[in-house]
């Protein structure tokens, strides 16, 4: 990592000691492509939860696109085409990681992935509630640890909004200005990209993350 995107690390994450706990915060400032946002951030706060990692996002509603008509709190398949903040959770040394989906209307979408872009499970229940005040929406949703891949060691977050040639893609680790060649187009998978993250940071430095039959027999 060099020198500038260091300090954009340490720029982006705060650590709060709350009730005892430790939760880690991550602002979205960037687009894709290494432009800044052009309004307030979405935040994204990862903290211990009873039986999974607790996620709680706030941020602008753009109301663009219209959300799905299928009822909330329900997986979603294609959530990715609405309005929506995603997190990724990668173990680097095997390339199996978790992506997971929220949208401000409710909805919800978790894609397990063994090799880049390679979905083997989805569309599993998750406990997320989300609720619209006015141009500001707030989402909190609760993690399974055994929808997790062992040995987390890398994450990446994002959001999207807008239709059209509207379409905004927001990634929190961007794709630096000197590695965007001509014509290239926004890819969530570009795990290479993803920076350092340990569940331990949060849940504690004893903390041992719970096995998963789902992720038996992945390499």
């Amino acid at each position: 990592m060099g020198v500038a995107h260091g300090l954009q690390f340490l720029t982006l994450i705060q650590f709060v000691l709350c009730c005892n706990s430790l939760k880690m915060q991550y602002l979205i400032e960037q687009t894709w492509d290494s432009n800044p946002v052009n309004h307030d951030p979405i935040r994204i706060n990862f903290s211990p939860g009873q039986g999974g990692l607790k996620i709680e996002m706030f941020g602008p509603f753009f109301n663009d696109p219209v959300g799905p008509a299928s009822p909330p709190s329900q997986p979603f398949p294609g959530l990715w085409n609405y309005e929506v903040v995603e997190c990724f959770f990668l173990d680097s040394t095997t390339v199996n990681y978790l992506e997971v989906e929220f949208c401000p209307h409710g909805q919800q979408l978790i894609l397990l992935l063994s090799g880049v872009g390679q979905a083997f499970q989805q569309q599993l229940p998750m406990v997320f509630n989300a609720t619209i005040k006015g141009d500001r929406w707030m989402g909190e949703a609760l993690l399974p640890w055994s929808y997790l891949p062992p040995n987390i060691n890398k994450m990446n977050s994002y959001a999207i909004h807008g239709s059209g040639e509207g379409r905004t893609y927001e990634a929190l680790y961007p794709i630096p200005k000197e590695d965007i060649v001509e014509g290239q187009k926004p890819n969530f998978h570009r795990l290479e990209y993803f920076q350092n993250f340990r569940l331990q940071s949060i849940m504690g430095e004893g903390w041992v993350q719970p096995d998963s039959d789902l992720w038996i027999g992945k390499p």
